[in-house]
């Protein structure tokens, strides 16, 4: 660990950590007091400069962050989790393993990202149908990316959608409505323009 790094109380890091210049780990959020949310974070980590962690986290083993990385508190991860570069990940959210997040993607509060879906870079993910309306924070609800999921490069995918398994989003689709298992969706809004098992490039293995 550098010197540079802050790691706060009540934090347990696994074995064999790389943390980076400047990182920031288990910072408690507003209204928590130091310690008082325990934040635990998996063997074999490799956390790189600037990442912040916020306190609350459980993070299973092989998390790799890139630069500027900020985990908001309150999240699960489970294990080989990647997140590149300026991802900002809210809180009360679940990742599960085998998730892979691309540079500058934003996940916010209460999204379901599934066993090895795929964010590509740019990706906004939302949960307010109505920002600043009254009540939004009651009714906030993110996205569930559902497992082997591929999301392309500067998509927006509205407040409570689901893609499912196997479902591949185009770049720069804007995604206003739920994606059906497999299918391969498109545009502004996104339509389904074929499914995935007609791209030679994706298998589907038994069982997946």
């Amino acid at each position: 660990m550098k010197e540079s790094a802050v790691v706060y109380g009540n934090v347990t890091i696994g074995k064999n950590a790389s943390i980076g210049e400047f990182c920031v780990i288990g910072v408690p959020p507003a209204g928590k007091a130091e310690g008082e949310l325990e934040t635990v974070i998996g063997d074999n980590a490799v956390i790189r400069s600037h990442t912040v962690i916020y306190a609350g986290n459980n993070i299973g083993d092989n998390l790799n962050t890139g630069h500027h990385v900020t985990i908001r508190e309150s999240n699960t991860i489970g294990d080989n989790v990647s997140i590149g570069s300026l991802s900002c990940i809210e809180h009360h959210i679940r990742i599960e393993d085998g998730v892979r997040i691309h540079s500058q993607v934003f996940v916010p509060e209460y999204s379901v990202l599934k066993t090895d879906c795929w964010l590509g870079p740019n990706v906004v993910l939302t949960n307010a149908k109505y920002p600043r309306s009254r009540n939004v924070k009651q009714t906030l609800a993110g996205p569930v990316i559902c497992e082997h999921a591929k999301i392309g490069a500067n998509v927006t995918v509205l407040p409570g959608r689901t893609i499912g398994r196997h479902a591949l989003v185009g770049a720069g689709a804007v995604v206003t409505k739920d994606v059906e298992e497999g299918s391969v969706v498109a545009g502004n809004p996104a339509r389904s323009i074929s499914h995935i098992r007609n791209i030679g490039e994706y298998e589907i293995e038994e069982g997946e």
